[in-house]
């Protein structure tokens, strides 16, 4: 009991944790990239790709060092579902009707669901192979240039937030303030996988199960806040890139990193579990995709269905895994 009691705040304190460093990590690396000369450019596309997926990486690192790939494949695909459904479901909540443009939403969506069909095609085998990690990772790079040439406009709009960005203290202070961030993700990071698997043991629940329904929506809280205040300044487009991209490095950087440096050769994968909430999540994503594409703005009501996708899917994926 007293082991459980542990776990628990383990992972209730490893959350905001990974959430409070990974926004600090990225804010003063960009600060300090840009005072270093760094073009704003490639600090845009980075953020724009990579920027609020870091405790999703770092996850995968850290299960996959410690031999614990369901974490990853859980925590990667169930952050997907969340993002999709119930972040997106929240913001016209939050801060009212978003517009967005249908060409964009088209071709980031169709990155999202061929990242989505990659993975499916993967874990239904059981397990990853340091060859299927590298093919992960490595289409990410089209998929960055696939975004970047869909949703320009909100990158150079981003590019021009960091161009404004002043750097009141030395070059030093961010460096220390970036890696005391880094260190943080990976101290939080570490703490919620540790405690995914003692819970796993200790209550016999599946430890992909609790990384894809609880850590999942933990690691997109900074989706969340970014999305939000994106909308509040009214840079719709920025908003959007940022979920569907998350998305996209969820299925291919998320995923891969972990599985191409700590690979088990291969890292066994449990494909009753994963391949039905990939396949839930393929089909959500196309629902939400073409929604918004047809629709061409999520209001109140789009959000009130892409929410109830999101609870749907504890009651489709919890009945057909008790069949099995």
């Amino acid at each position: 009991m007293f082991e459980i009691i542990i776990a628990i705040l383990m992972l209730i304190g490893g959350l905001p944790l990974v959430i409070f460093s990974s926004i600090k990590a990225v804010k003063h690396s960009a600060i300090l990239a840009a005072a270093l000369g760094v073009s704003p450019l490639v600090i845009g596309v980075t953020l724009v790709s990579i920027g609020t997926d870091i405790s999703e990486i770092f996850n995968s690192l850290i299960s996959c060092a410690l031999g614990h790939g369901d974490i990853d494949v859980g925590d990667s695909v169930g952050s997907d579902l969340t993002q999709l459904t119930l972040i997106f479901g929240l913001l016209p909540i939050l801060t009212g009707v978003i517009y967005t443009r249908r060409k964009d939403i088209i071709i980031l969506g169709s990155c999202e669901i061929l990242s989505l069909l990659l993975i499916f095609s993967i874990v239904e085998k059981g397990y990853i192979t340091r060859l299927n990690a590298i093919f992960m990772v490595g289409s990410l790079g089209i998929y960055i240039w696939l975004i970047y040439n869909a949703n320009k406009e909100s990158v150079l709009q981003r590019v021009e937030m960091i161009q404004r960005i002043k750097a009141p203290k030395s070059k030093k202070f961010h460096l220390l303030i970036a890696s005391l961030g880094f260190g943080g993700v990976t101290l939080g990071s570490f703490m919620i996988v540790d405690s995914v698997i003692v819970l796993s043991e200790a209550v016999g629940v599946h430890e992909y199960i609790i990384s894809f329904f609880i850590v999942a929506v933990g690691t997109s809280l900074p989706e969340l806040a970014v999305d939000v205040n994106a909308l509040r300044l009214k840079h719709h487009d920025i908003a959007i890139g940022d979920i569907i991209g998350s998305c996209i490095v969820d299925s291919t950087l998320s995923i891969g990193i972990g599985q191409l440096v700590f690979n088990q050769n291969p890292n066994p994968v449990t494909a009753a579990l994963a391949v039905p909430t990939v396949l839930y999540t393929l089909i959500a994503s196309f629902i939400v995709i073409t929604v918004v594409a047809v629709r061409k703005k999520i209001d109140k009501k789009a959000g009130i269905l892409f929410i109830s996708l999101y609870f749907l899917s504890y009651v489709f994926l919890f009945t057909f895994w008790l069949r099995i």
